[in-house]
């Protein structure tokens, strides 16, 4: 309900501010806000998720999931597409705040929330994600359709452990990828919050983290942006976390460093105010900080008309935008231009590329139990007209067939003898048929990691846990806690146990009644059940494989299971079932397109060897009409990789570890060799690149389409600088532009390349700048194809040295070993300390201005004996040490040393520390 300021209530935030009461204002700080009915509020609330289309509220247009979006790499598409979400959270009244999008960049594809994302570039995923802002926020200049909110700041890119774990992120990483992707769209002003994440940076909660107000608080637009925390994580502080005794301080700290409003408790707001309370009377806040917070919410509502008596430009949306078949049709572009052709090579026994279909590719068969559903998010709407790749392609062909290449099973309880039973979806699922008939069918499906369902053919339904009984009564696999999934225990005589993943109980069958039921207990106090497989769904694939001129095997994942929210991969293989389906089609039939429709990347082995592969995201509800466009070639593929997909999971770092320079990480420090890299993607025309040229401020690229079809290539310019003083990307991303060439045509392309791209973080320097030297810009068609290169000189005075009198910060070392950044105070400043005390910790620091010094100093604390020593350069690459002194438990202060005669010339120190030493700052003198 929309509640317009009266006519004599006041209309600004800063005078209503005035006229709220304490009580009025702590109760704002809550995610659900009450009424004020004395100054026109209505009740609030932040928070309505559209990452691609509104969820949790039932039928929505289904956009393609973030990381499909970006795989377009077409700015306007996104900002259509969040212009089109954005109407239609107006319409559903779901609010004006929304949580989206995710700007975490994608460091790391076993990350379970992959499909959230955009990139794994930082500056391609504020590009999109910003695009995504800037149509949810509308095109009024005074007021906001939505006000996004960027999620989730900081450094969050696992589920393990997510709310206790650290993220260690050394200065250049956190200023040359982590900080980007958050500051794009906000500098632009097309967001208007920002929603903390759950674990820790650098041993503190990103939710009471200094670099809120040590950098985000800084940024252009900045100051009033309102800092949401993600649900649950205030509670964690003093929980899970353990950072502090209470809710109270932990309440008043979070505040105190920039949150302005708490996510706890879903709409009870009573014990987060309870918190609030408190900790005003025990003086751990005050007004101040209480009406900076709630200023800056006022603001966000005013911003989206809230104020205004007809509730401003955007406030007559009504519902009968959703769903408008305008935003259909979006929702099929987009789906489209998601599309990725990752190879396109000829079929055995035939001369040109298996794609395009045209308009007669004869009989196709599509396999795979993918292939003929369409699977949403956590994150989605209610799915509504959905087509699949199967509906698609008989839509565009009519001879077109589906088999899933699942096994129909069914269980006999070995105790009993009797079958499984399913009927309808209120019914119990019993063991009481003596001989297996329909009724106890059901399509086994693995899905990897250890996860099956159970599905019934007569109904569609899966079968889930509704309590103690199992029935065959969803029609999804789904929920926070999913419900369908089942593990197999299997025996030495080959029959099962099954185990209820979700409750982790053993499925057991009820003495007198037959009835399945879960309980308690091991494996062997579990029911052991014959498999009988009444249907092979490897022979059904492969007998529809070889009657077809084309396969289409469709293989991925479902969203809900094996990497999702709270849980990550375990790996870059597909499931070995897939794997063996994919096999046996290929067999039976050379023409074998692969579909891969997943959340991630894949490592494919000898797969990839297939003549056709494509990949799309779990696209929404046109996925299949899209797929048919593109498959048929009525349009052609223009969709690139945002991610890269390597090609075993050996190529990867440990996934807690978030040093991507240290660790070769990404595409911009890995040496590994790519599966597919950063920006690949094939149309159905060539594109030859011929010049590159200097031309102002960037290049000027000469192209060619080679082929006979119209080419969208995607021109993508990376720079590289091997002399560089410090460790620079081995390539990195600076410049693209989408291009459109008619067969034949030549053209000129002008690549604008700001200067500014080059820059890194300067240790010495304490910001960001480009260092004089020599840049190679590199043009092609990804990150691992860039035939043509152009040096590029830049002057300037760089980083300068560190000054021999001043006190530096530990935690700007220029490379270290076993390190650990840690907070020097619980609230504010970084210091350095041994990842693990048992073993020594070296840091180095480079860059000083003078000869060699005769002292350092140091600002240091120990809970523990300990030791540090100061290193300096030797002979062939050694270091020599020349002074040490013993730290003795409780010590904390500053410690001189002097340093031992002789010796190399002076060009960079190392600080060694032993045991539980904690360092955070030293200073060389004379």
């Amino acid at each position: 309900m929309q509640v317009a300021a009266t006519a004599t209530a006041p209309a600004t935030p800063e005078a209503m501010l005035e006229s709220l009461t304490m009580e009025q204002k702590i109760a704002m700080l809550h995610q659900h806000a009450p009424a004020i009915e004395a100054l026109g509020l209505a009740p609030f609330h932040t928070g309505a998720e559209a990452a691609h289309g509104v969820a949790w509220l039932g039928p929505a247009t289904v956009f393609p999931q973030p990381v499909g979006m970006a795989a377009s790499w077409d700015e306007d598409l996104i900002r259509r597409v969040g212009t089109a979400v954005g109407r239609e959270v107006r319409g559903k009244k779901a609010g004006t705040n929304v949580w989206a999008p995710v700007v975490n960049p994608l460091r790391h594809p076993l990350w379970g929330r992959n499909e959230e994302g955009f990139s794994e570039d930082p500056h391609l995923t504020a590009a999109l994600a910003g695009a995504y802002c800037a149509g949810l926020k509308g095109d009024d200049e005074r007021f906001w359709m939505t006000v996004p909110t960027l999620k989730h700041f900081l450094a969050y890119n696992n589920e393990k452990d997510r709310n206790v774990s650290s993220s260690q992120l050394r200065a250049r990483v956190l200023h040359e990828y982590e900080l980007p992707a958050y500051r794009g769209p906000i500098e632009d002003g097309v967001a208007g919050a920002v929603m903390l994440s759950y674990n820790l940076v650098n041993g503190r909660p990103a939710h009471v983290s200094d670099i809120v107000a040590g950098e985000l608080r800084r940024w252009r637009n900045g100051e009033g942006i309102a800092i949401v925390t993600d649900a649950g994580a205030p509670s964690s502080l003093y929980t899970a976390e353990k950072y502090f005794d209470d809710g109270p301080s932990a309440y008043a700290a979070a505040l105190r460093a920039g949150v302005d409003n708490f996510t706890e408790d879903s709409e009870n707001p009573a014990p987060s105010l309870k918190h609030l309370h408190e900790a005003l009377d025990r003086g751990l806040i005050n007004e101040a900080d209480i009406d900076r917070a709630v200023l800056r919410l006022l603001n966000l509502r005013e911003r989206a008309g809230e104020f205004e008596p007809d509730g401003g430009p955007y406030g007559a949306i009504g519902p009968e935008v959703v769903g408008d078949p305008a935003h259909v049709a979006l929702a099929r572009e987009a789906a489209r231009k998601s599309v990725v052709l990752l190879r396109n090579s000829p079929a055995a026994g035939t001369d040109g590329p298996l794609l395009p279909l045209g308009s007669s590719p004869g009989k196709v068969a599509v396999i795979g139990s993918l292939g003929s559903t369409v699977l949403s998010d956590w994150y989605s709407g209610t799915l509504q007209d959905e087509v699949s790749i199967f509906e698609g392609l008989s839509e565009r062909y009519g001879d077109v067939v589906s088999e899933s290449g699942v096994d129909t099973v069914s269980l006999r309880c070995v105790r009993t003898g009797m079958y499984l039973s399913a009927g309808e979806p209120e019914t119990t699922i019993t063991a009481c048929a003596a001989i297996p008939g329909p009724a106890e069918r059901f399509l086994l499906k693995d899905w990897g990691a250890g996860e099956c369902t159970l599905q019934f053919p007569l109904t569609n339904k899966f079968v889930s846990a509704g309590g103690y009984y199992l029935a065959a009564s969803a029609d999804r696999v789904g929920g926070w806690v999913v419900q369908e999934t089942f593990r197999l225990h299997t025996w030495a005589d080959g029959t099962v146990s099954l185990q209820h993943i979700g409750t982790g109980k053993w499925v057991r069958i009820e003495e007198h009644t037959g009835s399945a039921a879960l309980s308690e207990g091991t494996p062997e106090k579990a029911d052991r059940f014959a498999v009988r497989t009444v249907r092979s769904g490897q022979q059904a694939a492969r007998e529809a494989a070889a009657a077809a001129d084309v396969a289409v095997v469709v293989v991925g994942n479902d969203p809900h299971l094996g990497g999702r929210e709270t849980l990550d991969r375990s790996t870059l293989a597909l499931p070995e079932t897939e794997q063996e389906l994919i096999r046996v089609v290929r067999e039976a039939n050379p023409r074998t397109v692969l579909v891969i429709a997943s959340s991630y990347p894949y490592a494919l082995g000898p797969l990839a060897d297939t003549p056709a592969i494509v990949w799309t995201s779990h696209a929404g509800q046109e996925l299949g009409n899209a797929l048919a466009d593109i498959l048929s070639g009525d349009h052609e593929p223009t969709g690139r990789l945002a991610q890269t997909w390597w090609q075993r999971d050996a190529d990867l770092p440990d996934i807690l570890d978030y040093d991507i320079i240290s660790s070769q990480g990404t595409y911009l420090y890995s040496t590994a060799e790519p599966l597919y890299a950063l920006g690949h993607g094939l149309g159905y025309s060539t594109v030859s690149y011929e010049t590159a040229v200097r031309a102002g401020d960037g290049l000027d690229v000469v192209l060619r389409n080679t082929g006979n079809r119209t080419a969208h290539e995607l021109v993508q310019v990376y720079a590289a600088s091997p002399g560089h003083r410090l460790d620079f990307p081995r390539r990195l991303l600076v410049a693209h532009r989408r291009v459109r060439l008619e067969p034949g045509e030549r053209s000129t392309v002008r690549m604008p390349v700001p200067v500014d791209r080059l820059a890194t973080y300067s240790v010495t320097d304490g910001r960001m700048l480009v260092e004089p030297g020599t840049y190679e810009l590199m043009v092609g068609t990804s990150a691992n194809d860039l035939p043509l290169g152009v040096e590029l000189t830049v002057a300037g005075e760089g980083s300068g040295a560190r000054a021999r009198s001043a006190w530096i910060r530990a935690e700007l070392f220029d490379e270290c070993s076993n390190l650990a950044l840690v907070p020097e105070t619980p609230l504010a400043g970084t210091a350095v300390a041994p990842s693990s005390p048992q073993e020594r910790a070296t840091a180095v620091y480079r860059g000083w201005e003078g000869g060699r010094p005769e002292r350092v100093a140091f600002r240091l604390s120990a809970t523990a004996a300990g030791r540090v020593a100061v290193q300096l350069p030797g002979r062939g690459g050694t270091w020599r040490e020349y002074a040490d002194a013993a730290i003795q438990p409780g010590f904390s202060g500053e410690l001189r040393l002097e340093l031992a005669g002789g010796g190399a010339d002076f060009e960079a120190v190392r600080i060694v520390l032993e045991g539980p030493v904690t360092l955070s700052a030293l200073q060389l003198g004379e």
